[in-house]
């Protein structure tokens, strides 16, 4: 069939590519099993774990500026944002997670390089939980799935 357009898609295969993961310190019982994710989809992916630079900041709000550091550095090929928002009994959470994906979005625009965001954002620590490995998968794997992705996508645009 003819299609008369010209399709442009990526591998995932991390070999060639160095990774910055900027992970959050609060809530790190959740922070380090996406960081485990993201180190194991690396290395599942033809990279090596020694291509990956582990950045830690003291909360997911501190992210976004670590992120955009290291996106202008020019070591890495992509940035993978690690961090876990839990609902409290106030609306804190509210301003975070709009501030976080807006500084990250940000980040990504004003450098070309692919900054990726593996923050959940949760209501409870079950729901975290499932998220970092539990039922619903582990969100720091998708993060960098997408990373990976799109490090090989703009080689080819």
């Amino acid at each position: 069939m003819t299609t008369g357009y010209t399709e442009i898609s990526a591998n995932v295969i991390a070999s060639d590519a160095r990774f910055a993961v900027v992970i959050s310190r609060f809530n790190d019982l959740i922070t380090r099993r996406l960081l485990e994710g993201a180190v194991e989809t690396v290395v599942r992916h033809g990279g090596s774990a020694e291509a990956i630079t582990v950045v830690w900041v003291p909360g997911s709000f501190e992210i976004p500026l670590a992120a955009a550091r290291l996106a202008k550095s020019g070591k890495y090929s992509a940035v993978v944002c690690l961090g876990a928002v839990i609902q409290g009994s106030t609306s804190h959470h509210e301003y975070i997670n709009s501030q976080v994906a807006s500084g990250i979005m940000g980040a990504m625009q004003q450098t070309g390089v692919p900054i990726t965001f593996g923050v959940i954002t949760c209501e409870n620590m079950d729901q975290a939980l499932d998220r970092a490995g539990g039922k619903v998968g582990n969100k720091g794997h998708e993060a960098t799935l997408a990373a990976i992705e799109m490090v090989n996508l703009l080689k080819q645009i």
